[in-house]
């Protein structure tokens, strides 16, 4: 049974870089900002692997979709366990990665994704990504024609506008920010859905990944990748959308930074 709420429900996303090695700021993570929600990528681990028994001891029931060294997602509720509706996309019956897992929790159908980089490109592993993108607008045409309150939020590897990063140059042949991978993206607005980072931070410059590498994160050369799309049920209810910038700064952090959306109870 579900605790009593506030008005609002907190749902946040994490690309926590391998749950294993970062488990204790991820905990850290929920515990101070306590999301009713939190959706992870990138948990880097088999199903039996996950340690769900570190989420319960402080409130949070789970499922996840797990995967040998990589990929791998999860959704945590607080006080109350979601219930899934399906893990990976239809459409590529030989696709084996942990990228996809969708759940009602809370009276909301929130959908949690790792997109495929894309890189190197051209090749195979950008047509892969193309292929998942669009596999994933299906999905998600099926899931708006339901109606239901729902968002889609994660890990997209796609950074949408120019000013969703610090240097266009420094990113110009990457997967990332190519024209087919925006494009794909964007078909996924004009189906309905709303970025409410984007929304909320037209003039950009509102980063959610930082590399490793080159003095990144000490620099603020970061860029936007993780995002949460929002049914037109749910965009009305939309109350706040952040950066939890400040994690990526902690030792040994992920290199992305979690995201959130605060939504209204009722519309």
């Amino acid at each position: 049974m579900s605790e009593k709420r506030a008005s609002s429900i907190k749902v946040a996303s994490f690309n926590i870089n391998g749950i294993k090695a970062r488990l204790p700021r991820l905990i850290e993570w929920l515990e101070e900002t306590q999301p009713d929600i939190a959706c992870l990528q990138e948990i880097k681990t088999q199903d039996e692997g996950f340690p769900a028994a570190d989420f319960a001891a402080i409130g949070y029931e789970a499922i996840w979709h797990g995967q040998k060294g990589f990929n791998g997602v999860a959704i945590l509720a607080r006080g109350e366990r979601p219930v899934e509706v399906q893990r990976g996309l239809a459409g590529e019956p030989e696709d084996e990665h942990s990228r996809y897992l969708e759940a009602d929790v809370m009276g909301l159908r929130v959908v949690c994704i790792y997109l495929p980089n894309g890189n190197p490109q051209p090749g195979p592993k950008f047509d892969y990504k193309l292929r998942w993108m669009e596999r994933l607008k299906t999905r998600m045409a099926q899931i708006a024609a339901e109606e239901v309150p729902a968002l889609v939020i994660g890990d997209y590897n796609v950074i949408p506008r120019d000013n969703d990063i610090w240097s266009t140059r420094a990113m110009a042949d990457d997967a990332l920010m190519q024209p087919e991978s925006r494009a794909a993206y964007r078909r996924l607005l004009h189906a309905g859905w709303t970025d409410a980072l984007g929304l909320l931070n037209p003039r950009g410059g509102v980063y959610t990944f930082w590399d490793y590498q080159a003095g990144a994160w000490q620099r603020d050369h970061g860029f936007r990748i993780d995002h949460a799309l929002l049914s037109p049920e749910l965009a009305d209810r939309l109350v706040a959308a952040g950066v939890d910038k400040t994690y990526r700064g902690r030792e040994k952090a992920s290199d992305h930074a979690p995201v959130w959306v605060s939504i209204a109870e009722h519309a």
